[in-house]
Order: C-alpha cells, then sequence, then structure tokens
C-alpha cells in the first residue's frame, strides 16, 4: 500500500471519528442550557412592582420576617384545656439525641409524681455512652455479615457512610433502658463532647471504618468468620477508650438522695416569714438580723446505693414494652405493619417496627393517654413552619409562595416520596387544648432545646401541623383499640434503610 492510500485511510479514519463525536455532543446539547434558551429567559423576565419589593425586602431582612403570617401570630394564644404535671426542660445542645431526650421526658413525670419532687433529670450521658458502644459492636456485625459484599452495596454504602449516629428510635431507648438501666444526672454529668458530639463521632467513625477493613482482610486471608470475631473484643476496647476519654466512665453503682416534701415545714416557715416582716415593720435596722435568723428547713432522704438497673426498677413500675409504635406513613397502605432494617442499636435488640393508621386515630389515642396524665412520645418533621422564637408550630406559618408568586405546594405523601419530608426529630406532647372536650385545636409540645427556645422550652403546635408533619407517636398497649394491636400480629414488611421516611 502506497503512502497516498495510506493518508487517505488515516484522514477517512479521522473524518469517521470526528462525525461520531460531532453527533454525541449533538445529542448532549439537545437537553443542554443553551445560549438562545438562556437569552429568552432573560428576555421574558419581568421585574414587577412585586418582584422589585421583594428582592428590596430579602437583601436586607431573612425571608422568615417577610413570610411569616401575622395573622397567625395575632391570634396566637398559649392556653391549653388539659396540660400534665411536668417540671423542668432538658437541652440536647449540639447533639443528635433528641429521641432519647424524649423517651426520658415521657418518664420523667412519672418519678416527679411518685416522689413529689420539684425537679428531676436523667443523666442522658450514661445511655449516650452505651448507645455508642453498643452500636459500635452492632456495626461489626453487620461488617461480618455483609463480609463478601461489594464496597458499592448499597447496604454497605449506607452503613459505612455514617458509622455511629447519634439518632435513634423509640425501639433503641427501650433496648438500652431494659438492658442498662437509667440514672439521675447528678451520677453522671454531662460533658463537651457529650453535649457536642460532633469531633467524637468523627473520629470513632474513622476507627469504625479501619476496623471495617482490617476485618475484611482477615475473610480474605483466612476465609474464616470466627477468626474476625476474635478480632473484634480488641477493636471495641479501642471504641471503649475514645467513649471514656470523652464521656467518662459509665457508674456501676451510685448513691442518690433526694428531697422530701414536708408540709409541716412549709406552714413553720410561713409563720417564720410573717414574723420576719413583722419584725422588719417596727425596726428597720434589725433588717439584716432577720434576714439572717430566717431559715427553711430541707429534708433529704436517707443515702442509698443503686445500680442503674435497681433505680429503674425500684422508680419507674413501667414496662417500656407495653408500648407501640403507631405510625401515620403516607406512602404505606392503612393497616401495614412494617420494620425498618439495620435501625437497631442492640446487635441483638429490635429495629424499628410499626403499624399504620390513620391520622386522626393516632389523635384521638393521643388525646387518651393525655387526658389520663400521661405524657405521650413522638416523631415529626420539625424544619417545616415552626417559629424557635415564638414556639409556634403552625402549616400556614410562612408563605412563601406569596414572596415569589409561584406555587410550591407537595402533599404530605409526595413530599416523602420527593424526600422532602422526613421523620427528624423527637419530642414529647404533655397538653392539648380541646374544643367541645374532644376536637383538638393545638397540642403543648415539651422540647429538648433548652429553656431560651421557644416558649420556655415549649412549644404551640396547630392541628393542621399535626396532620402536615407529625408522623408516629408510640402509645401504651392499653390505649390502642383492638383493630390497630391486630396489625402487628400480621408479618411485616421489611423496608431498607434508605427508605424515604427515613
Amino acid at each position: 500500500m502506497n503512502q497516498f492510500k495510506k493518508n487517505v485511510i488515516v484522514v477517512s479514519m479521522f473524518l469517521s471519528l470526528l462525525m461520531m463525536v460531532s453527533l454525541v455532543q449533538a445529542k448532549d446539547k439537545k437537553g443542554a442550557l443553551s445560549p438562545k434558551l438562556i437569552k429568552q429567559i432573560q428576555s421574558d423576565f419581568q421585574m414587577d412592582t412585586h418582584t422589585r419589593a421583594m428582592q428590596n425586602a430579602l437583601t436586607a431582612v431573612d425571608i422568615k420576617s417577610i413570610a411569616e403570617n401575622r395573622e397567625i401570630l395575632a391570634d396566637h394564644v398559649h392556653q391549653f384545656s388539659h396540660k400534665i404535671d411536668t417540671r423542668g426542660i432538658s437541652n440536647q445542645q449540639k447533639s443528635g439525641r433528641c429521641w432519647m431526650f424524649a423517651g426520658f421526658n415521657t418518664l420523667r413525670p412519672i418519678i416527679l409524681k411518685k416522689l413529689e419532687l420539684s425537679q428531676f433529670e436523667f443523666s442522658q450521658i450514661y445511655l449516650q455512652f452505651w448507645d455508642k458502644f453498643e452500636k459500635a459492636n452492632t456495626f461489626y456485625e453487620y461488617i461480618i455479615e455483609m463480609r463478601e459484599r461489594d464496597l458499592m452495596d448499597r447496604d454497605m454504602v449506607f452503613l459505612l457512610k455514617d458509622p455511629i449516629p447519634d439518632g435513634g428510635y423509640w425501639e433503641n431507648f427501650v433496648n438500652l433502658v431494659e438492658k442498662y438501666g437509667v440514672i439521675p444526672k447528678e451520677a453522671m454529668a454531662e460533658s463537651a463532647a457529650s453535649n457536642n458530639t460532633g469531633m467524637m463521632n468523627q473520629n470513632l467513625s474513622r476507627l469504625l471504618r479501619k476496623h471495617a477493613d482490617e476485618l475484611r482482610q482477615i475473610y480474605q486471608e483466612t476465609g474464616s468468620v470466627d477468626k474476625m470475631r476474635q478480632a473484634k473484643p480488641d477493636m471495641l476496647a479501642e471504641v471503649y477508650k475514645i467513649l471514656v476519654i470523652n464521656l467518662g466512665q459509665p457508674p456501676r453503682q451510685f448513691t442518690w438522695r433526694y428531697k422530701i416534701k414536708n408540709k409541716e415545714a412549709k406552714i413553720e416557715s410561713a409563720v417564720n416569714k410573717d414574723d420576719e416582716e413583722k419584725t422588719e415593720e417596727n425596726d428597720q435596722d434589725n433588717d439584716d438580723t432577720a434576714k439572717n435568723d430566717y431559715h427553711v428547713e430541707q429534708l433529704l432522704s436517707e443515702p442509698e446505693p443503686f445500680t442503674p438497673q435497681q433505680f429503674y426498677k425500684r422508680f419507674f413500675d413501667v414496662k417500656l414494652r407495653d408500648y407501640v409504635n403507631i405510625f401515620n406513613d403516607p406512602i404505606r397502605p392503612d393497616g401495614a405493619h412494617c420494620r425498618i432494617k439495620m435501625t437497631k442499636n442492640l446487635y441483638d435488640g429490635d429495629n424499628m417496627n410499626y403499624a399504620n393508621v390513620d391520622i386522626e386515630r393516632i389523635k384521638q389515642m393521643a388525646i387518651t393517654m393525655l387526658l389520663d396524665n400521661q405524657a405521650v412520645y413522638f416523631s415529626a418533621d420539625v424544619s417545616p413552619n415552626q417559629d424557635p422564637a415564638k414556639g409556634i408550630m403552625e402549616a400556614d406559618l410562612y408563605d412563601f409562595e406569596s414572596v415569589y408568586m409561584l406555587a410550591m405546594d407537595l402533599d404530605k405523601r409526595q413530599r416523602v416520596l420527593l424526600r422532602d419530608s422526613t421523620v427528624n426529630h423527637g419530642m414529647v406532647f404533655i397538653g392539648v387544648d380541646l374544643m367541645d372536650d374532644q376536637t383538638p385545636v393545638k397540642w403543648l409540645v415539651e422540647n429538648s432545646w433548652g429553656a431560651e427556645r421557644g416558649k420556655a422550652g415549649q412549644w404551640t403546635m396547630y392541628d393542621n401541623w399535626f396532620d402536615e408533619y407529625v408522623f408516629n407517636i408510640i402509645v401504651h398497649k392499653k390505649y390502642v383499640p383492638q383493630d390497630i394491636l391486630d396489625i402487628f400480629k400480621k408479618p411485616a414488611q421489611t423496608l431498607p434503610a434508605w427508605d424515604p421516611l427515613w
């Protein structure tokens, strides 16, 4: 073949390749944002009076200040026809422990009433320690279970993305309390790391991923699951060390005493105060002496040693397994029984498990519990339409559509399916405002964001917000109709951990 023919062949191949590239580019350009389309949109855009006013406003202030519905604020009243007697507001700080705080806030009214305490708070850091330790062990066991899966497998991706999260569910709380008991806050106080878990979680996650790689290497080299489990205790010991450094050692036993309510001491104190006031009126020169002589008698119980399990059994005559998880899952049919895989914190514990029912039936069960002076644990999507400064949750609180003059509405089912809404926060109902003694107007919420937010730590949730953003409540079986309890007898549909609702 002469050189001329060779050159012709090369040129032909080059032209063919160029044509193929051009065709591919032309195909890609079909859906691209072209200069022509951009020019058209710019030409059609009208800077009308409303658009200019909104632009001026939003370049100066936050959009929520513009979009907040003033009529709702004007009509808002923080009053309720029924309220549970509970005292004190907890603060989860910069941690994802809302589910744990909500669990404790469900139990707290029990000990307040039983011992007639003016205040009480559980040690959240105590259960936080064991939750992290159990989650580490569960992570290792999942790695062992999925030892032959590719790292791009969807379960593996989910597991490795967040190996030891703060978050959890009611079932996680039950498993922890049953195994480890509870303790008062005085027995193990919060630390900087418990209140702000970011760096601790980052370091724990790095360690667990390293251990995951080591476990997989052991299996590749030996093919032995036993060898993998033999390596696990040393790995857990390293996790324990990090937890102790960040959180401290959880006590095996502690001594506790509490203030005893003494009516006679109160009467005597009141008499002393009256005498003191009379003395002040007669002789102002003796003011300091009178104040120094005045004192209030304080009675304390005898100091008593407890293990965490003994403390729970002594003061909480409640079986947590008598409570069930009732959901309003908009993408599943009413009557469905569902279980979410990979949601357990204890490897031998329970995954999240629920019965799906209509939202109105959920409300009625919540009302029945509240009227019986029982706090109600619930979960919701807390992101939309709530004002943390004023403590208001109302479905129409912000009108962003009027700001932009655009339709942006999605119903509850659409929001979940399109991943616009999800379960992201646990709280407790402690009151309800009923019209005609049966129809809820608004709900009183105890949050775990401290007393500085909301109305001294509490929120008013209007009933339309309940419809749109509340997803579940935890209910004692005695308040649940039999047909709903029967749902739990049906085989459960297993949902993946990456389901839109979670």
